[in-house]
């Protein structure tokens, strides 16, 4: 009997260079990947340029020779060249050299230099320049200079980038990765074509105003920022038909509507108008059989929490559960216990779920949740976790929607086991969404917005003060005690940090308990001074909120874990440490914690300058508008402005950024034009569509679907 022959070993896969790898870390994968990847500034080497016509700051071509060189070691070592290119003469410093760069620098050679040009008292100057040896054409074309990554060098990344596009360029089939120009072929042309403007981009002629580049305004970039927003615009157009054709359970409301009703007459409030006006919104699409995916902002404290009430009263009327899952520990217990006290005398049970709790009250929760008779949960992630069993979940609600991660959000999604149906979905956010990122990035939602705040909610007085009038804050803390209110004191960092001179939640508390030593309430008993932070135990944390919650406490020092969620009407002053290092969205929040109650409230933007003369720009636009509005939705439009959209989205695209060209606070009528044109091209040329998204966003386009 002859022996099996071994198995044919396949051949290894060749492993990667350095270099591929860099690109796979840039996401330069396919031939329109490195096509799309752009120049970040370009380098003008198609001219040369006399040292005595080059002023200083000019950053210059020149052709010289090197007329001395020497290694020198004051104040430190460095390699000392000097050049003369007949019309004057350049000194050229080099602090990190190698012996093959001092041999291209002898003296006799010449050489082509480029480097910005400074003066000084010995002369022209040049720090390291880069240089190569004379002679040879000049570029007919800038030199573009690209966003890279360690161990991918400018030299490599351009060759890389010039082959993709000329693969790019030259296929024929159609593919998603090739610059078939789609808007061409339905007759929607724009003056540059696809090739043209990529051709521009990556080697632009010398004659073209820098600054169009720079600033994205050329006509080429303009055709490139139509193509990404139609991108987007075809991708949520697609969820959102996709979604269209899925099944959910119809809630319709019961028979007069029994628990809402009674929801309503219980309340210890009127509803406002716009509060009743989104609660039918919901009602209207909770009773289709589309499942609902719906967004609804407001303002801190327009009442949010109460329409989510009313839908989930909608929801159990018609004997289906319902989930609603917040980011933090503290946030979803606030939610918990105003449910609970709203709901609780009606006959509803509800199950409270985290990741903190012990195993046998898990365990109570669980099975109440799988057998149905918990027809509300609330809770955090562990929702989420596989042994969470739910009945029958109809409407999935998400406080402070962007901190969960794509995975998360299509995780609660996921929990209804019910004849192919998902659960409906509302999604709530306190930071209001700037319309251009409505239409683009949430154009898949439906958008309810609170824009009407209840009444009783009293104005919030907002001052910038520099760290050097502590005392007279904590005078006015003191103050305020004595009157019986409460204060917030929010600091950034829970320890002393080396790399950032930033007071911390500890050393803060300590230190007021110094200052208010002897203080008393209002009622004459010593005031207490707490401290909250994300480190401590849960159990520690609930005594600390409790304490607070209950008037017990008259002082909470705290890090941003208290940010949203936490409801103290008694509390009528915030001060924020180190107010320019939080952002502006962040600092709004804060802010909101006062002026829930009748009291005149007032938040302290605490700011240091540190070593430093004055703030950064940046940071003095946040404070300024704090200071200039409390309208959150014009804080968003400022936000956006300042840092852009990424931030607002949190993870909704898994951190990648969906749009690389195109700017919302700049590019709103092609954003307009794109969201014209998706229905006709998807209705029209379906296959193009796919093309044209799969070129775009590639795999990244589930991410909006989320």
């Amino acid at each position: 009997m002859n022996p099996v022959p071994p198995a044919k070993a396949s051949s290894p896969t060749p492993a990667k260079t350095a270099a591929q790898k860099a690109l796979d870390k840039l996401g330069l994968r396919r031939d329109i990947d490195l096509a799309l990847h752009l120049p970040l500034r370009y380098e003008d080497e198609t001219r040369i340029v006399k040292l005595r016509d080059a002023r200083e700051g000019d950053v210059v071509q020149i052709e010289a020779t090197v007329t001395d060189q020497e290694v020198t070691f004051r104040p430190r070592r460095q390699l000392v060249v000097t050049v003369d290119d007949g019309s004057d003469t350049c000194t050229l410093r080099f602090f990190s050299f190698y012996g093959s760069q001092q041999k291209a620098l002898s003296v006799g050679n010449t050489v082509r230099i480029r480097g910005e040009v400074k003066g000084g008292f010995l002369g022209r100057t040049m720090l390291h320049p880069s240089f190569k040896t004379a002679g040879g054409d000049l570029p007919a074309a800038l030199t573009p200079v690209y966003p890279t990554v360690a161990g991918l060098p400018q030299a490599y990344l351009r060759k890389a980038v010039l082959s993709g596009l000329a693969r790019a360029e030259l296929s024929d089939t159609f593919a998603p990765g090739d610059l078939e120009d789609f808007l061409g072929q339905i007759g929607r042309q724009p003056l540059w074509t696809l090739r043209e403007a990529l051709q521009f981009l990556h080697h632009p002629t010398p004659d073209v105003s820098i600054d169009t580049l720079l600033d994205h305004s050329h006509p080429a970039w303009q055709r490139l920022k139509a193509e990404e927003l139609l991108a987007q615009q075809l991708s949520q157009l697609q969820s959102r038909r996709e979604r269209a054709a899925l099944n959910a359970p119809a809630l319709a409301p019961a028979a007069g509507g029994t628990l809402r009703a009674r929801l309503l007459a219980a309340l210890p409030f009127g509803l406002t108008g716009a509060q009743q006006r989104v609660g039918e919104e919901i009602a209207h699409d909770m009773a289709r059989r589309i499942p609902m995916h719906r967004l609804l902002q407001g303002d801190v404290g327009a009442g949010k929490t109460v329409v989510a009430a009313l839908a989930a009263a909608t929801c159990m009327d018609a004997g289906w559960q319902c989930a609603l899952m917040a980011p933090t520990e503290i946030l979803a217990e606030q939610h918990f216990r105003k449910l609970l006290g709203w709901l609780e005398p009606l006959g509803i049970t509800t199950a409270w779920l985290t990741g903190t709790q012990k195993a046998k009250d898990r365990r109570a929760m669980l099975a109440l949740i799988e057998s149905g008779e918990a027809q509300l949960v609330v809770g955090t992630h562990a929702i989420i976790q596989d042994k969470v069993k739910f009945k029958n979940l109809a409407l999935a609600i998400i406080d402070e929607q962007h901190r969960f991660g794509v995975a998360q959000r299509l995780a609660l999604r996921n929990k209804l086991h019910h004849e192919d149906m998902e659960p409906h979905m509302l999604m709530m956010t306190a930071t209001p969404i700037p319309r251009t990122l409505a239409m683009s990035y949430y154009a898949d939602l439906d958008v309810s917005t609170l824009d009407e705040l209840p009444p009783g909610r009293t104005p919030i007085v907002t001052k910038v003060i520099h760290e050097a009038r502590r005392d007279e804050v904590i005078e006015r803390i003191r103050a305020q005690i004595s009157q019986g209110r409460q204060v917030y004191w929010v600091c950034p960092l829970i320890e002393e940090s080396e790399a950032l001179d930033l007071t911390n939640a500890t050393q803060t508390h300590a230190d007021l308990a110094e200052a208010l030593q002897g203080a008393t309430r209002a009622d004459g008993q010593p005031v207490l001074i707490g401290l909250l932070h994300s480190r401590m135990h849960v159990d520690d944390k609930k005594a600390v909120m409790g304490a607070f919650t209950a008037g017990l406490m008259s002082v909470l020092v705290s890090t941003t874990v208290i940010e949203v969620g936490v409801d103290v009407p008694n509390a009528s002053l915030m001060v924020i440490e180190h107010a320019e290092r939080f952002g502006l969205s962040q600092l709004h929040q804060l802010r909101g914690r006062v002026g829930r109650g009748a009291a005149a409230s007032a938040c302290v933007l605490l700011y240091s300058t540190g070593e430093a003369p004055r703030l950064g720009e940046t940071a003095r636009e946040r404070l300024r508008a704090m200071a200039e509005t409390n309208d959150g939705f014009e804080i968003a439009r400022r936000d956006l402005e300042i840092r852009g959209p990424g931030e607002f989205l949190g993870a909704r695209q898994s951190g990648e950024a969906m749009l690389r060209f195109a700017d919302l606070a700049t590019d709103t009528a092609l954003l307009e034009w794109a969201k014209a044109e998706a229905p006709l091209l998807l209705d029209s040329y379906p296959q193009l569509a796919a093309k044209h998204v799969a070129r775009w966003l590639g795999g990244k386009a589930e991410y909006l679907k989320a």
